[in-house]
């Protein structure tokens, strides 16, 4: 009989860690997708901006780059 009982508590204890490492993963999952959607918006905002300002150094380097510097 307490064969029995001892194996019932270590099914209950087994199922119990099992229910928790569960919600843990997934948890962790969530989480992860989260930040690879961030990353993704964040890569898009780096292209963005890289875009900008290339095409404002481009700008800059037309007509005023024979001008002498303010200083002069």
């Amino acid at each position: 009989m307490s064969d029995t009982k001892d194996m019932e508590a270590r099914m209950a204890e087994l199922e119990s860690r099992y229910a928790f490492l569960q919600d843990t993963t997934d948890s962790l999952n969530e989480m992860v997708t989260r930040q690879w959607a961030e990353m993704d918006r964040l890569g898009k905002m780096i292209k963005r901006l890289d875009a900008q300002l290339y095409e404002m150094e481009q700008q800059a380097s037309g007509p005023q780059a024979d001008r002498p510097p303010p200083h002069y």
